[in-house]
């Protein structure tokens, strides 16, 4: 059964709750740091700041906030090397290659429709103008 639609209709709204987990899971991995590390590690392992210099514009903060997010949820690994200076490398785990194809998806959809959204902020911003 899909469990999407394997609940009862009066229970369809519980999602939303605040106490919901499946809402503080969706907040951990739809941002746009969380998608973008799964892209970057999507090719094999890789190291801190190999991630860093290929996400322009996140801080090392914000990227370690996400790593830690990431592992803690079970969507990325993390294997320290025993060399010197210990070296740190990440990797997409089983369950977080499974959010490969949605966010492939969902890429492709804001690719699509750019254009469209574009329209729509300007007519948005037009009329808030006038």
């Amino acid at each position: 059964m899909n469990p999407a639609t394997s609940f009862h209709p009066s229970k369809r709204f519980q999602c939303f709750a605040a106490d919901c987990p499946s809402r503080a899971l969706f907040d951990q991995i739809a941002d746009k740091w969380s998608m973008m590390v799964l892209h970057v590690l999507a090719d094999g392992p890789l190291r801190f700041n190999v991630i860093k210099r290929q996400l322009e514009g996140i801080t090392q903060k914000a990227l370690t906030q996400c790593l830690r997010r990431l592992e803690r949820n079970g969507l990325i690994s993390r294997r320290v090397i025993p060399v010197s200076p210990v070296a740190v490398e990440y990797a997409v785990t089983p369950l977080g290659r499974t959010l490969e194809q949605p966010f492939k998806a969902l890429h492709g959809w804001t690719l699509a429709n750019i254009t469209q959204v574009e329209k729509a902020r300007k007519a948005f911003d037009l009329r808030l103008e006038a």
